[in-house]
């Protein structure tokens, strides 16, 4: 009976992963070589015309452009800031413990909360930002009324909610590396910075690395916070893809460009990734 246990676990992930990742999939890229206005009407195959449209629209390029940026800023940001908090919240100090789960507070709220409590805190005539920056005599800023602005709130919303992540990830690294090196380097005269650049960053290199490839996927892919924030304007300026896919499928009834973004879009990604590890090869332990 045991024998079976372990294969009949493989199986079934095998199969859930089949109909629930693999077969839609495939079904999405199917889509792509067909016109089609609804899920209901019969396709026409049009083979790789959705392609050639979207290659030679500057709609596809903008929108990729823009992904690149929003999940490029949104990584740096996280990643820096991640590793900052983690270094204090690895300092021993009193209140250490309480200020730990507050800082991963953020990560548990959900996406919808986040973006609508940021969306009424700089409210133009009602939120408490806008009306504490009139107060002092600042002018206003018009967060998702401009182009520019537009882009920097949603990378600001979204540093905000998935930084604890990173610092919390940073920390558990933290823990593993020895005090001994640190021990030892103090007694080297090396300071706090040398310390950091010398021991630190090398100890937490394996993680850096994973981060970065994790956050960079579901940053490129993010769909919630462009869309509840922007819906992809001020003029497509945070459109990205995956609100390009949704509004060509959902918005503009053409379900054959919409799955041909989305096709795209999972090239870019497998292409990035692969020279990702070709440049950043994961640490194997011996």
């Amino acid at each position: 009976m045991s024998r079976w246990l372990l294969p009949g676990f493989l199986a079934v992930g095998v199969i859930a992963t089949m109909v629930l990742i693999v077969g839609p999939a495939i079904y999405a890229v199917s889509l792509s070589f067909y016109d089609l206005p609804s899920l209901t009407a019969d396709p026409v195959w049009v083979g790789f015309a959705k392609y050639a449209e979207l290659l030679a629209s500057a709609e596809f390029w903008n929108a990729l452009w823009n992904g690149v940026f929003y999940a490029g800023l949104s990584i740096v940001l996280q990643v820096v800031l991640g590793i900052g908090f983690a270094l204090l919240l690895n300092q021993k100090f009193r209140g250490r413990a309480v200020l730990r789960g507050l800082a991963f507070l953020p990560y548990l709220l959900p996406t919808v909360i986040a973006v609508l409590t940021f969306k009424w805190m700089v409210d133009g005539s009602l939120g408490i930002v806008s009306i504490m920056m009139d107060e002092m005599g600042l002018p206003p800023i018009y967060w998702f009324e401009t182009e520019r602005m537009a882009m920097f709130s949603v990378i600001l919303i979204s540093v905000w909610l998935w930084t604890p992540f990173v610092t919390t990830t940073f920390l558990a690294g933290l823990q593993t590396v020895p005090t001994q090196l640190y021990e030892a380097a103090r007694i080297d005269g090396a300071g706090p910075i040398r310390q950091f650049w010398h021991i630190t960053l090398p100890s937490l290199r394996p993680i850096l690395t994973v981060i970065i490839l994790l956050r960079g996927v579901w940053m490129f892919n993010k769909f919630d916070v462009i869309w509840l924030t922007t819906g992809g304007g001020p003029l497509g300026a945070t459109e990205h893809l995956p609100v390009l896919s949704y509004r060509q499928a959902f918005a503009l009834y053409d379900i054959g460009s919409g799955a041909a973004v989305a096709t795209l879009s999972f090239v870019v990604l497998m292409v990035a990734v692969t020279l990702y590890f070709r440049f950043f090869p994961m640490e194997t332990g011996k």
